[in-house]
């Protein structure tokens, strides 16, 4: 089958791995396996896509529509499908299929080009805090989930030494300290999402809205919650109001799902820095400039 990665894809892994590796090389022979031994047929390569993964859509050999993704070993694929099999389609995409090593997902076809994000923004919060809600459980024993702490030390260590503009390091210092408080308290050990955004939650049949793309993590609820509190980012940057909205989206989601507000707004800090910083380092000055500016607000 004739076969090319989306530009997202080839983009943002030039990003993560600049030196680059012979995933995307392999790529196309690796699809092309995957949907023999599976006996599937392609309909087609879902774009933009994602970031770390490539998603097909797929018929299975009885007519039934599924989901192929495909994605490199340092997108952690075979922590994903421990996250989904947990989970057993209880809130997320339920799992159909796995061989995490190869970094194989089959999955059950949810409706791609609907997320919550199409929602006005109020019923898109609700409905997308709603799903969240349904991810936090205990982890399953037996699996080394990576944790909060683990994740965010590694992103600190980075955004420390990012920090050279003068500008920026105030932030980064804040963002830092911040961090230290929060993991000073005995740590909360709940399977969360650990990328979960308003575009990670489509429709589906079985239910109304379920979420995809988990990189999960365990720790505490707020740090899954604090991503969701800068969705439309550009948004709230673009109104003339976006600060005191960004403060109110806190209150209203750490009380929707009885989350500490503190601990929110901390965990909203060092996200959206560690996000800020990232861009700027990997040459997004644009997405950099939105993240740090709607970092001061908080």
């Amino acid at each position: 089958m004739a076969f090319e990665p989306p530009r997202r894809l080839v983009r943002a892994l030039g990003e993560t791995a600049p030196n680059g590796d012979d995933w995307l090389e392999k790529l196309p022979d690796a699809v092309e396996q995957a949907v023999a031994l599976r006996e599937l047929t392609v309909e087609r390569v879902q774009v933009p896509g994602g970031r770390s993964s490539v998603v097909l859509l797929v018929r299975r050999a009885d007519g039934t529509p599924a989901v192929l993704k495909l994605a490199p070993r340092r997108a952690r694929p075979e922590s994903e499908a421990a996250a989904l099999a947990h989970w057993g389609g209880l809130g997320a995409v339920r799992m159909l299929e796995a061989d995490g090593a190869a970094g194989v997902l089959l999955l059950e076809r949810l409706h791609p080009e609907v997320s919550v994000r199409s929602l006005p923004e109020a019923k898109a919060l609700l409905e997308a805090a709603g799903t969240l809600r349904r991810l936090w459980v205990e982890p399953p024993s037996g699996y080394a989930f990576e944790t909060v702490a683990e994740r965010t030390g590694r992103q600190a260590a980075a955004m420390t030494r990012s920090a050279g503009d003068a500008e920026v390091a105030p932030l980064v210092t804040a963002a830092v300290a911040v961090r230290e408080e929060l993991l000073a308290a005995p740590p909360e050990g709940r399977l969360l999402h650990g990328t979960f955004r308003q575009s990670k939650v489509l429709a589906g049949e079985r239910m109304p809205w379920l979420a995809v793309g988990p990189d999960p993590v365990v720790g505490e609820c707020a740090f899954d919650l604090a991503r969701l509190v800068r969705d439309r980012v550009e948004d709230l940057i673009a109104s003339p109001s976006g600060a005191s909205i960004t403060r109110r989206r806190i209150r209203r989601l750490a009380e929707s799902l009885e989350v500490d507000q503190e601990r929110l707004r901390g965990w909203t800090l060092f996200r959206a820095v560690e996000s800020g910083v990232r861009a700027l380092r990997v040459g997004r000055p644009k997405d950099a400039e939105l993240l740090l500016e709607f970092a001061g607000w908080v």
